[in-house]
């Protein structure tokens, strides 16, 4: 398996407090850095800074939110990052959803599989370097009804630019299989991830001819070493608020993906609850709905013989990348840790 992490460029006290990770983190041999977008920092203009701060690592938008630019701009962002950096930028693309969409953005999130789908089309035909005419459900190219004619960028990609897609539901998963280069996956439970999520990407791989050899599955999941299982239970216990405001203030009042991805690996009763009560302004109440299975499920936290034997398990399953966050209070801290799993992923992925 290969290692990865995703930052958010504002996420720490300061900004050269993630600079200094990321260069940390590539000589602790880190092989891939994703910076996420969501409601902070854009991603490409700190990717771009990142890549003259490293050598070998790749650099990959995760993600770059479909929607908020048109997909000519996305493509020449990703042709951009990719020459700058000599052909070590991974272009994530994702949906979001309709809270960021459009409460932050205003735009609007209606039939966001089209326009994911349409979005990768037309990157793909504009980093081929021909003329690009494009008429679609969502995007005409060039503007229907105008007496402009077809372009091209008048810069060319010097690298093949991976597409990976951040996706959740069944359609979006079978897109990612259909479509992508990778997928940029959360929420995962290795146990019931054949049925929630790989069937879905198979169809997909299927529709285009594709093994899943043909698809790098990436997977993240916050990594925590505990000393004892004392230590490992006030652990646990702390991450159960984090977990439900994904499953109850994450998206909108009606649509939130994460909450269906824990319905669809066994706990859809729980989810429900949790997204209830957290909607009703009952946090605390939600935070306790929580079980310590669906912390440790989807989680890489445990003493390190617990996180050595999930990263076995990871393996098994079908992850490819494993996109570590590491936790700790100080930079020194998050390192140690991302250090140690690194050790372990190459450990495991050494072993039978």
């Amino acid at each position: 398996m290969r290692t990865a992490t995703t930052i958010e460029a504002s996420g720490g006290e300061h900004w050269s407090e993630q600079a200094d990770f990321v260069v940390q983190a590539e000589k602790l041999g880190l092989d891939v850095c994703w910076v996420a977008e969501a409601w902070g920092s854009d991603a490409p203009s700190a990717l771009g800074y990142y890549a003259a701060l490293t050598d070998r690592m790749l650099l990959g938008s995760g993600v770059i939110q479909v929607g908020t630019r048109t997909p000519v701009a996305v493509a020449q962002t990703a042709i951009t990052l990719s020459n700058l950096s000599g052909g070590r930028f991974l272009l994530g693309l994702g949906a979001s959803g309709p809270q960021v969409m459009e409460g932050l953005h205003g735009v609007s999130f209606a039939r966001p599989l089209a326009r994911v789908r349409e979005t990768v089309e037309i990157v793909r035909r504009v980093l081929d370097g021909g003329k690009l005419a494009y008429s679609g459900t969502e995007f005409g190219i060039p503007l229907p009804g105008g007496d402009s004619v077809p372009m091209r960028l008048s810069t060319r990609a010097e690298h093949r630019i991976p597409v990976y897609l951040a996706a959740l539901s069944p359609a979006m998963l079978r897109l990612t299989g259909e479509a992508a280069d990778g997928w940029l996956g959360t929420s995962f439970v290795p146990e019931g991830a054949a049925e929630a999520y790989f069937a879905h990407l198979d169809d997909g791989l299927a529709r285009s001819g594709r093994r899943r050899a043909d698809l790098d599955v990436c997977q993240g999941a916050e990594v925590a070493f505990a000393p004892d299982e004392d230590a490992l239970g006030a652990m646990v216990t702390g991450r159960k608020k984090e977990l439900a405001f994904s499953l109850g203030g994450m998206g909108s009042a009606s649509t939130n993906f994460y909450n269906n991805a824990y319905s669809r690996q066994g706990w859809a009763e729980v989810a429900a609850e949790v997204r209830e009560r957290w909607q009703a302004g009952d946090r605390d109440g939600a935070a306790g709905l929580v079980t310590d299975e669906m912390v440790l499920g989807t989680t890489l936290i445990g003493t390190e013989p617990m996180v050595r034997q999930r990263l076995r398990v990871w393996r098994d399953a079908g992850v490819d990348t494993v996109r570590l966050y590491p936790a700790g209070q100080t930079l020194d801290d998050r390192l140690t840790t991302l250090g140690r799993a690194i050790e372990l992923v190459r450990e495991v992925d050494g072993s039978a």
